[in-house]
């Protein structure tokens, strides 16, 4: 194990506080070494780890293994090291890991890629996959034929060295073949969110056609337009009245919550609807909640906009579609 690779180890054994003190002791060039070397690093054992550390420090570390190396840890510890002056060193660092073998796919979407190399020959495949990061080439491997994700994960698994000049001629076929692809900029378009768009300015009639015929063939879709065409912002959009029957369907815990990430207008909004006891009481509960994870308050959010859906169902209530009022008679 060369000597930079064991204080790549190192740094990344310490606290990123530690590491960062230690890594402004180095010279510029070496915190450019070691960064890269650090930004190269996959998972290590613990048993890799614990040797560093006992040959530098002579400890028995506790843990069983760390979550690994790889650029945004490198990134971390240079901005720890170096502060405002940590920019040139990251992009050295950054341009280091692009020059690996088929650092140019990290570029390219792994459905696109899969496109190019879907048709290529397992070990062909393989070369490519053992270059890529792990969560990259699962997508890869997903989206292949049953019978060639066994073909090519077997001959990754038996891949032992390979020429740098066969890595380096495949690279360079590869990258000559989507180089008008690396110079594409892509525009999604349609999609689920489109149609809720869409659907959102029709009128109501034509809006539960629609739906009422899709759900016969895709009703899990029909739930997912549904869910994107009204959200919990546009509680706003109800009136007075549909805001205080939905008041009635929903606990106050679970407006405690979703309130927490909603903006001002809907909170005076909910409250405004409220006896002056009830804001009061729904205030406090918030306050005691205090700091609470975003995909809790989303889901409870979501909670919510389950329930005005179906109250919009039953009749219960009117959600008018985008800025449209409809007209009121007398």
């Amino acid at each position: 194990m060369s000597d930079l690779r064991k204080a790549a180890i190192l740094l990344m054994s310490l606290p990123e506080d530690q590491a960062g003190q230690l890594m402004t002791k180095l010279t510029a060039k070496q915190i450019e070494q070691v960064s890269i070397e650090i930004a190269k690093l996959g998972r290590l054992s613990g048993e890799e780890q614990e040797k560093v550390i006992l040959e530098f420090a002579d400890v028995n570390p506790n843990s069983l293994g760390l979550p690994g190396g790889g650029l945004d840890v490198a990134k971390g510890l240079v901005e720890k090291g170096l502060g405002s002056k940590a920019s040139p060193i990251i992009d050295i660092v950054r341009q280091s890991i692009e020059a690996l073998p088929f650092g140019f796919l990290k570029k390219v979407d792994p459905q696109n890629l899969l496109t190019f190399i879907i048709d290529e020959h397992p070990q062909t495949i393989a070369l490519v996959l053992s270059h890529l990061p792990p969560a990259y080439g699962a997508e890869i491997i997903k989206g292949l034929p049953a019978e060639r994700q066994l073909a090519v994960i077997r001959r990754v698994a038996h891949m032992g060295q390979t020429s740098p000049e066969v890595i380096h001629e495949v690279e360079r076929g590869l990258e000559s073949r989507m180089a008008s692809l690396m110079q594409q900029s892509f525009e999604k378009a349609g999609g689920v969110n489109s149609v809720a768009e869409i659907l959102n300015v029709s009128d109501r009639a034509t809006e539960r056609a629609l739906l009422e015929s899709l759900s016969q063939d895709d009703p899990e879709l029909v739930e997912e337009i549904r869910r994107l065409m009204f959200v919990f912002d546009d509680l706003t959009k109800l009136i007075d009245k549909d805001i205080q029957t939905v008041l009635k369907n929903v606990e106050t815990p679970q407006w405690a919550m979703a309130l927490k990430g909603a903006s001002p207008e809907l909170k005076q909004r909910i409250l405004g609807n409220m006896s002056q006891r009830a804001a009061a009481m729904l205030t406090e509960e918030m306050e005691y909640l205090g700091a609470v994870k975003l995909s809790e308050v989303e889901a409870v959010q979501q909670q919510i906009v389950d329930i005005v859906r179906r109250l919009e169902d039953a009749g219960e209530i009117t959600v008018h579609s985008g800025d449209e009022s409809e007209q009121l008679i007398t």
